[in-house]
């Protein structure tokens, strides 16, 4: 029985890692072989990604396979969504891709509906509403004359972006490009006519490629740089989540999701879009997944609310670990108040902490008084939030909801999934936490021969991924 080997090089808004699956027909195994900080950086009150220092840890990756005298079969990339760079005609990047948390697009919706309005423009996209969709980046972009927007001949989303670096090719990949708000959500082609009307050229975007499809190989000069073989680059689903719903370990489609992490994504998986007028008032959206699903969420705000709480704490010298923070919201959790982790008053502020207590106490609330109340506040909220959203999932669902599945880094919380599971009164089964990478080799082991289709895989991380199930409580 041969044993295959797959890179998942997975990278998120904070931080990136390079997974090692070692995969047979009823055997998987996943190894984190190498670890990456990814920041935005501020240039001239602009926020960029520095693609080129990824981009140099994928090749590190590959490296450190290679020193543990591994071949691997092939490599897959996924990051998160809507971000691009923009190409030059004769292929160059022109310059480093915006950050989604740049503010440059906050008011960007609003002039955009000038020319379709937001009805029209979510009945043909069924994409949730945010300033920083990938069409609203564009538009504005050209209308502020940004000059990579101005003289680009293509555009590659982050992963297909990494992909390019390695292969030379050029492609975009369906997932990823469904978070743009420029897909048609029933065609699933570029909507033309909403780019048209918009003024957004039609000749920037290629044709979509599907998830599991190989595009290319390690280009010569990089295979013999790192002392490798041309290894095989496959098309996974490039946004994070997409591969992070292909890993859930459900026997059957009467489940919601979350993947908790910077973001919380809590949505169900669906055989056709949801573009009604409740889904458009509350603002769901309809993403692209794999075997021509859809993913069908609410993007909430997540852990982003603790990860820059504890940049503020750290300044003061409080530094604390996950099993202190876990500890901590245990010690508070009957902490009365909550917040609307979905108040664009959090987005990116500047002293997280300080905005959470301003907010609990212009809503009439009591303010946190210590770190562990804020923590308590956080979680709490969260909880709430979730609350809210599965109900609408269910209402709008086809399908009973019996259960949530949590993966993602917070699905290690113990704190905050039984909280859950108090909250929205459901059993919450936790895990797998790698459930992005997982996913992510799992479309190349499927490329491979390895699977038939998404619930053979899901079969294959129930057999090989523990989990835990937590279960209601008063």
């Amino acid at each position: 029985m041969k044993t295959y080997h797959f890179l998942a090089f997975d990278v998120g808004a904070t931080s990136g890692r390079a997974m090692l699956a070692t995969v047979t027909n009823d055997s998987f195994d996943l190894k984190e072989i190498h670890r990456f900080p990814n920041a935005i950086m501020g240039i001239h009150g602009r926020y960029y990604w520095n693609v080129y220092s990824l981009y140099d840890n994928l090749k590190k990756s590959i490296a450190v396979a290679r020193d543990m005298d591994i071949k691997l079969d092939s490599i897959g990339i996924d990051t998160w969504g809507c971000d691009f760079g923009y190409i030059a005609e004769d292929g160059t990047l022109l310059g480093l891709p915006r950050a989604y948390r740049d503010q440059y697009t906050k008011d960007a919706p609003e002039h955009a509906y000038e020319l379709v309005p937001r009805d029209e423009l979510y009945a043909h996209t069924g994409i949730q509403i945010l300033p920083f969709n990938s069409i609203f980046q564009i538009f504005q972009a050209r209308a502020d004359k940004f000059a990579p927007a101005l003289h680009a001949s293509k555009i590659l989303f982050i992963p297909d972006l990494l992909s390019y670096f390695c292969t030379g090719k050029m492609f975009t990949e369906y997932t990823v490009a469904s978070t743009s708000g420029m897909l048609n959500a029933t065609t699933r082609t570029w909507d033309e006519e909403i780019l048209t009307k918009l003024g957004i050229p039609t000749s920037m975007l290629l044709p979509l490629t599907q998830p599991g499809t190989v595009v290319g190989t390690l280009l010569p000069e990089i295979a013999e740089e790192l002392g490798v073989d041309q290894i095989p680059v496959v098309a996974v689903a490039g946004h994070d989540t997409a591969a992070a719903v292909t890993a859930v370990p459900a026997a059957d489609k009467n489940f919601a999701y979350l993947s908790s992490g910077t973001w919380s994504l809590m949505g169900i998986e669906t055989d056709k879009p949801i573009l009604t007028e409740q889904s458009s008032k509350l603002n769901y959206t309809n993403e692209g997944g794999i075997e021509g699903t859809t993913r069908f969420l609410k993007n909430i705000t997540g852990m982003w609310l603790l990860e820059q709480s504890r940049k503020c704490w750290s300044r003061f010298g409080r530094n604390y670990t996950y099993a202190e923070i876990e500890a901590m919201a245990g010690s508070e959790k009957y902490f009365p108040s909550i917040i609307n982790p979905d108040d664009p008053r959090f987005a990116n502020p500047e002293d997280m902490d300080e905005e959470i207590k301003k907010a609990c106490r212009e809503s009439g609330q009591k303010a946190p008084e210590t770190d562990a109340q804020t923590i308590s506040c956080i979680y709490h909220s969260l909880a709430h939030r979730y609350t809210e959203v599965i109900a609408a999932l269910q209402d709008m669902a086809s399908f009973d909801i019996d259960k949530l599945h949590v993966i993602g880094g917070g699905s290690v919380n113990k704190v905050m999934s039984q909280l859950t599971a108090d909250t929205i009164q459901m059993p919450v089964i936790a895990g797998p936490s790698e459930a992005t990478a997982i996913g992510n080799a799992m479309i190349q082991a499927k490329a491979a021969g390895l699977y038939s289709d998404r619930w053979d895989m899901r079969r294959a991380v129930a057999s090989n991924i523990g989990t835990k199930t937590y279960y209601p409580q008063k």
